[in-house]
């Protein structure tokens, strides 16, 4: 008797081991970003100037740490979402190389976006310094918030709509509508449109072109051989120009004929070192499209890390360009001075809260954009990296302003649907009539029509979550209202409080 009442309680004990390792595991992110926060405080404290309104720059750093762990919990899913979901990655190395990244490309090229945020959206002469800062400290927080709150729901979100909604919504509640730069936000919100559609263009014409060429050909190993490298040349060439006109422009700005002899210059490399390569790699695979994609790996992980090298320099400015914009008021006492000062200690909050967000809760929305919209493997996802580098470059030339979460989502679409397209069009041609497909006397259809809208259904189901599309698109369309709102209630309880 006194065996099983042992064994009982030995269960009982290591159940309560495993509910207490548990629940220490889910309280460990939480308190790094909260001790990280505080770090940001005791650091801001010492480094800032003594004042009567020094105590601001304390508060406002521990808010700009607050939004750079949710831009890495969200926004650079999006570089590393397809490189996990193809398998051509695990996801500590997915972490490791976008926190390595994306740290590098804040710290060393990150900031030069920081005045469009923090100067372009407000009209300077309608606040005075005061209002100013407490603008951007309720801009900040309520972006922040709502990336969280979209991370939490697993929805992939732009922080750039985030912190632009949060300055118009706290601008207007403190100054009226007057104080908007509104065409500026005119030509932000099309990218709501042109993003998500250039990148799920680009990525459906990479994919067709590759399917041509390569995977359907009946010698895919001769074909790869002549054409990866060639896929190589243009990767390299582009993302030679992608951070020549944007990664990098803090610290070089080339003209356009300098940028396209990098490209050119650079692609001509990329064929030279990958024709050897790739001949290599292509003696030990079967003729089969599974082994040819693993011949896109090691491209798609370049291309992953430089993605995110550029995200980094770019989008530092979501967490640190009011932040920056609050530093510099306090110290002039002007609302919007012609210079943004940019000290290393910001920027160094930045980039290592994006860092630690991406580390401590980015795997959520990584599995989310790489597995959960669409079935990638490895020649997908290099379609997607490729065409966000594209879709920036050509947005850029065009002058129209671009999200990189929107292109990265739009990519996946773009190739999830080329799939599902590629699928009907395969069916139609098949030899068995498609009301074949249905024996079952309980589903017969009326007509061929209606089996084949049924059948279609079925593959588009299969292809791309329409749940995802639906809840994504509406996350899209409602981050900058959300955001304003959100941003106008918290100036009001920050001017009750502080002002």
């Amino acid at each position: 008797m006194a065996k099983p009442v042992l064994d009982k309680d030995l269960k009982r004990v290591a159940g309560l081991e495993l509910a207490t390792h548990d629940l220490a595991r889910s309280l460990a992110a939480p308190g790094i970003a909260l001790v990280f926060l505080l770090a940001a405080a005791v650091w801001a404290s010492f480094v800032v100037a003594d004042g009567p309104t020094s105590y601001m720059v304390v508060i406002a750093a521990v808010i700009a740490g607050y939004m750079a762990l949710n831009v890495g919990a969200n926004d650079v899913a999006n570089n590393m979402g397809p490189a996990v979901g193809s398998k051509a990655l695990t996801m500590l190395g997915a972490l490791l190389i976008a926190g390595t990244f994306e740290a590098a490309g804040a710290l060393l090229a990150g900031g030069d976006v920081v005045s469009t945020v923090a100067q372009d959206l407000l009209i300077g002469d309608q606040l005075d310094g005061d209002t100013f800062v407490l603008v951007m400290m309720a801009a900040l927080l309520a972006s922040a918030l709502w990336v969280n709150l979209a991370t939490i729901i697993g929805a992939p979100v732009s922080t750039t709509h985030a912190v632009v909604g949060g300055v118009v919504g706290a601008g207007i509640a403190s100054a009226g509508i007057g104080s908007v730069a509104w065409p500026v936000i005119g030509t932000i919100s099309l990218s709501w449109v042109v993003s998500p559609a250039l990148g799920g263009l680009f990525a459906a014409i990479l994919l067709a072109f590759i399917r041509a060429t390569i995977t359907k050909r009946i010698d895919k190993i001769s074909a790869a051989r002549v054409w990866v490298p060639i896929l190589v040349a243009l990767m390299t060439g582009v993302f030679a120009m992608y951070l020549a006109t944007k990664g990098l422009k803090r610290i070089w700005s080339p003209g356009l004929t300098m940028v396209l002899l990098l490209g050119l210059g650079f692609a001509v490399l990329g064929w030279l070192v990958a024709m050897p390569l790739i001949r290599h790699q292509s003696l030990k695979i079967e003729n089969r499209t599974k082994h040819i994609a693993k011949l896109f790996r090691l491209p798609l992980i370049v291309a992953a890390a430089l993605l995110s090298f550029a995200h980094g320099a770019n989008d530092v400015a979501n967490a640190i360009g009011p932040f920056a914009a609050i530093v510099t008021a306090v110290q002039t006492g002007h609302a919007q001075s012609a210079d943004i000062t940019l000290p290393l200690w910001v920027l160094l909050i930045g980039a290592i809260g994006i860092a630690l967000g991406l580390a401590l809760f980015g795997p959520r929305l990584i599995r989310t954009v790489g597995e959960q919209i669409t079935k990638l493997n490895e020649i997908r996802a290099y379609c997607v990296a490729l065409s966000a580098a594209i879709t920036v470059l050509a947005a850029s030339a065009l002058g129209l302003p671009v999200s990189s979460t929107h292109i990265a989502v739009g990519a996946i679409f773009g190739v999830g649907f080329l799939r599902e397209y590629v699928a009907i069009r395969e069916m139609k041609g098949n030899a068995v009539p498609v009301q074949a497909r249905f024996l079952d006397p309980t589903m017969l259809n009326a007509t061929p029509e209606e089996a084949l809208s049924k059948d279609r259904q079925q593959a588009g189901r299969r292809l791309v979550r329409r749940q995802h599309v639906l809840s994504i698109a509406a996350a899209w369309v409602i981050t900058v209202p959300a955001s304003a709102a959100l941003a106008a209630l918290v100036f009001l309880v920050l001017n009750l409080l502080i002002g």
